[in-house]
């Protein structure tokens, strides 16, 4: 962005008499007056001035929803965001794209480091420094939802693929599907049944057709399996298109994947549509299921028959059904599941409805401990949520959700972790009148435990759906901190969006006060965010 400096000059007063300027041997014109004509000098022009923005009302910043006819009004969500501290609700024109304008904070930032040691001390707000902070590059895909800058390649571009498929083999344990696109394809298998390691080679990329499994369940308690799925930097795995079947890789419960890129050379999960050139295209979304990682970390909704669970989550019979998948499940009494890592990945064009309610998205994580690893994550054009996870201990750090029809992180049934440098940039068309840039609840049961718990820090909310309320969605009696955040929403949207299902007065939750006996710490708590609402 160019910078303008305006500068004012004063003029200094001519010289009208020769004599005066030291011109004594000029020919005097004879004698009697001199009439010296002096225009008179025009009226300075006032500087340029911006108008002076009108603060918002408690109406146009947050939005009002009644459940059980139970509400929050707006005024009472604005208050809740102004006990906070270093908070600005009427920010404007701070952004340029996902970036600051400036390397000067938006408002004062907060330490994060004091919410817990997986935080991470910032003297920003937002999930980016400043215009020339780097750290989204090159392992992201560009798009209209966001643009990373840098070399970062666009998310419609051939992924890195490389030459020589023609000539390839496909490493053992995997099926010769032929070439496709000029690649080699080769297939994995429906079940994953033993370790297996799938290694970069030019020329190969992997293909998964119709439910494709790492591992089986092993229950609740049961040991791990021993299987792992293993993926080296730069490899690109892609969805069978040649069939109608519903793509999509689950890791069970006791198995892992451990996908480890490099900024330079992050492992892709896409379409097979997207390597062909002009096979996809910005509006992409919905040509595979997605990613789901399932472990035995506690869930607060438990099945039918198993249950229930308590707040330190020590149920060893709680379990629930996966969304999208039947038969599969997730939850146990660990919190420190290991379920495998993702880094330096990008998984493009996901999101499938089985039914109403019942979807698969970019990433989903059911009963996930804080053992697996999550960071440096890209999640592009979900049909549905970008991640969504349910229960579970696991923590996400670098996380970008760019272009999803719904929410961008979605978080419920007794999830309880952190996050922190996340980035949600909503589709600006075609999202769904429900979507949020984070959707957080307890699933409208108020009191299952564990209850949902989180703290959100460094993160940047841009909300541009034209059908979408708000970008924050808070909920069903979950517990939640936001620090050093920036929150954008288009002209006609809210930023916040707190909600209350039970209670009255001041025992509505989400927002009532600190209760030990329901693992309850009290309403949610804002600082250092920074809120640019209503298209300023």
């Amino acid at each position: 962005m160019l910078n303008f400096s305006r500068h004012h000059f004063l003029a200094g007063t001519a010289c009208l008499l020769l004599a005066a300027c030291g011109a004594d041997d000029v020919a005097s014109p004879g004698a009697g007056n001199i009439d010296v004509i002096v225009n008179p000098a025009p009226a300075p022009s006032p500087s340029p001035t911006t108008p002076a923005l009108t603060p918002l009302t408690a109406a146009q910043f947050a939005l009002p929803t009644a459940v059980n006819n139970v509400t929050v009004t707006s005024e009472e969500q604005l208050a809740i965001v102004n006990a906070g501290s270093n908070n600005n609700v009427n920010g404007a024109a701070g952004l340029n794209g996902i970036y600051p304008i400036s390397n000067t904070p938006l408002t004062t930032p907060s330490n994060p480091a004091t919410l817990g040691s997986f935080f991470v001390s910032t003297n920003f707000v937002g999930a980016v420094s400043g215009p020339n902070d780097t750290s989204f590059q090159d392992w992201t895909c560009n798009s209209s939802s966001a643009n990373f800058g840098g070399t970062t390649a666009a998310c419609t571009a051939v992924p890195n693929v490389g030459a020589g498929g023609a000539a390839a083999s496909c490493p053992t344990g995997t099926t010769d599907d032929g070439i496709v696109a000029t690649f080699r394809a080769c297939r994995l298998p429906t079940v994953i049944t033993s370790s297996l390691s799938l290694p970069k080679i030019a020329g190969v990329f992997y293909r998964f057709r119709g439910q494709t499994e790492v591992g089986v369940d092993v229950g609740a308690t049961g040991a791990d399996s021993g299987v792992t799925l293993t993926i080296a930097p730069g490899v690109v795995l892609a969805a069978d298109s040649s069939e109608a079947s519903n793509d999509f890789i689950l890791v069970n419960r006791g198995s892992r994947i451990n996908a480890v890129g490099t900024a330079a050379a992050p492992i892709i999960f896409t379409s097979q549509q997207n390597l062909t050139t002009n096979g996809v295209s910005d509006a992409t979304q919905g040509q595979w299921g997605g990613l789901i990682m399932l472990g035995r970390a506690p869930t607060a909704v438990c099945a039918a028959g198993t249950g229930p669970n308590n707040a330190g989550g020590t149920s060893a019979t709680c379990q629930n059904p996966i969304e999208g998948v039947p038969g599969r499940f997730y939850g146990g009494p660990n919190q420190a599941d290991n379920s495998g890592t993702l880094q330096y990945v990008q998984i493009r064009y996901t999101g499938i409805a089985i039914s109403e309610g019942n979807e698969l998205q970019g990433l989903t994580l059911g009963g996930t401990g804080s053992g697996t690893t999550i960071d440096h994550v890209q999640s592009h054009n979900s049909a549905d949520d970008g991640v969504e996870i349910f229960g579970g201990t696991t923590n996400l750090k670098y996380f970008v959700v760019t272009g999803s029809d719904d929410d961008a992180f979605d978080v419920d049934n007794g999830w309880r972790g952190f996050m922190q440098f996340i980035i949600a940039a909503q589709r600006a068309g075609g999202a769904t009148a429900d979507s949020f840039a984070t959707e957080i609840d307890s699933n409208n049961a108020e009191d299952l435990l564990p209850r949902t718990f989180g703290r959100y820090a460094n993160f940047t909310f841009i909300q541009t759906g034209p059908s979408a309320p708000a970008a924050i969605r808070l909920r069903g009696g979950a517990d939640f901190a936001f620090v050093n955040g920036v929150v954008k929403t288009a002209s006609g949207q809210a930023c916040v969006n707190i909600v209350a299902g039970e209670g009255s007065g001041n025992t509505r939750t989400t927002i009532r006060p600190a209760n030990q006996d329901l693992q309850d710490v009290g309403p949610p708590t804002f600082n250092s965010v920074y809120f640019q609402c209503q298209g300023r």
